[in-house]
């Protein structure tokens, strides 16, 4: 049914292809190897390049954050320090109004001393002028106006 010589010949032709087609084929199976290999550093080197970039930003984030609360401690204590300096400059300005009202009123007072016995003077001033012996004075003052010293 077979030609033997026919089939010895294919069978020869097999040996020969088979071995060149297994070499072949594992040259493929090395590039894809390789190829995967490749691939599989390039993710690795991708993932290395997001955990840094990620340890980065949650540092950056940290930092932040951290500058955050120092300056709003910052504000919170110079918020405080400018209502301590309100409270003692308002306590400074009453005490210096508080004196202001004591020596107003002292000074006050002297002047209403002063109207008052300058009023007894001219009281006996005139008390004097009126009781004098010939009487001349008491008309001359009060045929002149008198002048208003308050």
């Amino acid at each position: 049914m077979l030609d033997q010589n026919a089939a010895l010949g294919l069978i020869d032709e097999l040996r020969v292809a088979v071995p060149e087609e297994v070499r072949a084929a594992k040259r493929i199976n090395a590039e894809g190897e390789r190829i995967i290999e490749k691939a599989q550093e390039e993710s690795e080197h991708i993932v290395a390049r997001a955990q840094e970039q990620a340890a980065f930003l949650i540092g950056e984030r940290g930092l932040t954050e951290s500058a955050d609360v120092e300056s709003r401690a910052i504000i919170a204590d110079a918020h405080h320090t400018a209502e301590q300096i309100r409270v003692g400059a308002d306590e400074y300005a009453v005490s210096v109004l508080v004196g202001l009202e004591a020596d107003v009123k002292k000074t006050l007072g002297s002047i209403e001393k002063g109207i008052a016995m300058l009023d007894e003077r001219r009281a006996v001033i005139d008390r004097e002028g009126a009781t004098d012996a010939d009487g001349l004075q008491w008309e001359e003052e009060a045929a002149a106006p008198s002048p208003d010293t308050r």
